[in-house]
């Protein structure tokens, strides 16, 4: 990475950076990427480890009661109602 591209990528981030700050970014940056690339090396030189068998644990949906069976009850708990809806304060 040379100069040119350290002030590019300054740019693109919408940072300053002084001279010195330049000159020290492009020494360290080459360490950098060949620390990416000792990491990138070490991963693909990894065996592949047996993936965990993955299932399903939700149950299959189905109706355990009729419609409207316990709508009567849920109402009458209600501190106010209209019809059969819940009345509330508006809220805005």
């Amino acid at each position: 990475m040379d100069k040119k591209g350290i002030e590019s990528l300054a740019k693109l981030a919408r940072i300053d950076l002084t001279e010195d700050e330049k000159e020290r970014l492009t020494k360290e940056f080459g360490e950098i990427l060949s620390y990416v690339d000792t990491i990138k090396k070490v991963s693909e030189d990894a065996p592949d480890l047996p993936k965990p068998q993955q299932y399903n644990v939700f149950r299959e949906d189905t109706v355990t009661h009729d419609s409207g069976v316990d709508t009567e009850t849920l109402l009458s708990e209600a501190p106010d109602r209209e019809g059969d809806y819940l009345k509330v304060k508006k809220i805005l």
